[in-house]
Order: C-alpha cells, then structure tokens, then sequence
C-alpha cells in the first residue's frame, strides 16, 4: 500500500489511456471528442477519491477506491 500512497494521482491518466486505446483499435470509434468524453467519464468514475477528514488527531487524507475494500489514510 506505500506504493499505491505514491502514485494514487496517476490512476486516472492511465485508465484514459487504456480506454481510449480500446475505443480506437476494439471498437474503431475515430471521432476524439466522443472517444476522449466516454474515456474520460469512464477514468473519472473508476479513479480513487482523496478526502479530507477532520478527526480528533487532526486533519487526516483518506484514499477511497472502488476496488479498495478499506480506505487508505496518508500521513
């Protein structure tokens, strides 16, 4: 989990990557704008959420993920 900590932010890019790489080779979609609104909608709902949670320690980031059974805390 440290390295997930790390490099949380670079899920979302990479999911819009690899659906817009489907739609254009799988499912032979050439216009951009349609391809990179599905692609980028897809990234966004799949793609970890960080929150900010007032606790009694303080202020605490918490990583939620769909796939994440338990959220992530960063220090």
């Amino acid at each position: 989990m440290k390295i997930f900590k790390k490099i949380y932010w670079i899920i979302f890019p990479l999911i819009m990557f690899i659906c817009l790489f489907i739609m254009d080779k799988m499912l032979n979609i050439d216009n951009f704008l349609i391809s990179g609104g599905i692609a980028g909608l897809i990234g966004f709902i799949l793609s970890p959420r960080k929150k900010i949670i007032q606790t009694q320690k303080g202020v605490v980031k918490q990583i939620t993920w769909v796939f994440l059974k338990k959220p992530i805390l960063i220090d």
